[in-house]
């Protein structure tokens, strides 16, 4: 759908299709009303009132339901809705919509609902695209940070930058369309303002790292030779018997992942221990290389030995491994050892001593900061642009430095704010906006 084409009413299911108590039907456009009138028995509404009644198709009954009417410009979208609450079978919801759909409205595309929201200033692209990051997001924890960009905190950001930039842009451009009247500011002025505005857009950018990792979780892989307690470990970190655990060597053939939920989501990969010797038969050899594989992908690496054997030759050729890796040194067993080395972390596996602390530094060496510490998260296509955006305010105060005209310093903080606009959506294709949507469910 075109963005600049009038608006048809669309209608769509808002909640998932399937057995439960409640479904919801959404109806948003001018036509709204007309076709909830044409199969509502209660028709008659007022704002910031439900109705009770039955959804007829002609004479007969097909639901008892709940309708909720939104009036423009008050409502998610901007446009008339109206909210069915039916029964939640499938077929119910089914035979609602087809009705709906018969009496003049089309099915909505992928996120349209929210698209609407968007073209009609309900929110800008910031807070729209935060709604995809709610319903998609994997952990309790990124909800609440994607929620707090719903709110506008990374909007009011993105906001305070432009305005810093448009006001310097303002300026310059006074100066060089009315040079009687109004003096160029001077260089030191525009060098300071870059300066802070570069400050204000590093700020946000700081947090693009651990926005990825929240957002795409991370890998943890647990490495070692055969039987230090690796799985062991991978079980008590996730609180169950996920792994089969014994006494012989070589008993990991294959790589197992199961996600760990550490506020943010982690991908923890349990591997076959690493062994060079002829000993090795062709199964085990084709799990080392598996494992081998899977510490290239980790974003993190618990290393662990047998802390009641010490660390052997073995041990410190699977740790020459990890040379350009970031990783965590973890001394298992520590149940029945006596002595224990400052280097290396210590755990009992088996116990479960200190399982929850190895849990908190996780957390801390892959994320970096606290979830509930983050006040907004940004995207990849949002950093993109304040890198743009950056890099323009960064030539704009080279350009400064330099004393060069200031007509030409203008044309690279003209291209700062363009790139703002596209962030926030004030400036966008259609290519651009429907590929952001696609990523939303039908119904959103």
């Amino acid at each position: 759908m075109n963005i600049r084409d009038e608006f048809d009413t669309i209608a769509a299911p808002a909640t998932p299709m399937g057995a439960g108590g409640v479904g919801i039907i959404r109806i948003s456009g001018d036509k709204a009303f007309g076709i909830i009138e044409k199969i509502f028995s209660n028709p008659k509404f007022e704002p910031g009132k439900f109705k009770h009644g039955w959804i007829m198709d002609g004479e007969i009954k097909i639901d008892e339901v709940v309708v909720l009417p939104f009036f423009s410009p008050n409502s998610y979208t901007g446009e008339d809705v109206v909210e069915i609450q039916c029964h939640g079978g499938v077929n119910v919801v089914k035979n609602i919509l087809n009705l709906v759909l018969k009496q003049g409205a089309r099915m909505a595309e992928k996120g349209e609902f929210t698209k609407r929201a968007f073209l009609n200033k309900r929110m800008d692209l910031s807070q729209a695209e935060s709604v995809a990051d709610i319903i998609h997001s994997k952990t309790s924890e990124f909800a609440k940070v994607s929620m707090k960009n719903l709110s506008g905190v990374l909007k009011e950001k993105i906001n305070d930058i432009r305005n810093d930039i448009f006001e310097v842009l303002s300026k310059i451009t006074a100066g060089i369309d009315f040079p009687e009247d109004v003096k160029e500011p001077e260089y030191s002025y525009l060098i300071d303002c870059f300066e802070n505005i570069l400050d204000k857009i590093d700020n946000v950018l700081a947090s693009a790292e651990t926005s990825n990792i929240f957002r795409e979780g991370a890998k943890v892989t647990i490495i070692g030779k055969p039987n230090v307690g690796k799985s062991s470990l991978f079980n008590a970190l996730l609180n169950l018997d996920r792994a089969i655990v014994t006494e012989i060597a070589g008993t990991t053939r294959d790589v197992l992942r199961e996600t760990l939920d550490l506020g943010i989501p982690v991908t923890l990969i349990d591997t076959a221990g690493i062994r060079e010797n002829e000993d090795v038969s062709k199964v085990e050899k084709i799990g080392i290389e598996y494992s081998k594989q899977s510490l290239e992908e980790a974003d993190l690496v618990l290393f662990v030995y047998d802390a009641s054997k010490g660390m052997d030759d073995e041990d410190k050729e699977v740790l020459q491994l990890l040379q350009d890796k970031k990783y965590i040194l973890i001394a298992n067993k520590s149940d029945i050892v006596q002595k224990q080395e400052e280097n290396a972390f210590y755990i009992s596996a088996k116990t479960g001593d200190r399982v929850e602390d190895l849990r908190r530094i996780l957390k801390a060496k892959v994320c970096g900061i606290e979830p509930e510490t983050l006040d907004f998260v940004t995207n990849t296509r949002q950093q993109a642009c304040l890198k743009k955006a950056r890099n323009s305010i960064e030539q704009a105060l080279l350009a400064s430095q330099l004393y060069e005209l200031q007509d030409l310093i203008s044309i690279d903080v003209k291209s700062a704010v363009l790139a703002l606009d596209e962030l926030t959506g004030e400036l966008l294709t259609d290519n651009v906006l429907n590929n952001i949507f696609d990523n939303f469910c039908i119904g959103k």
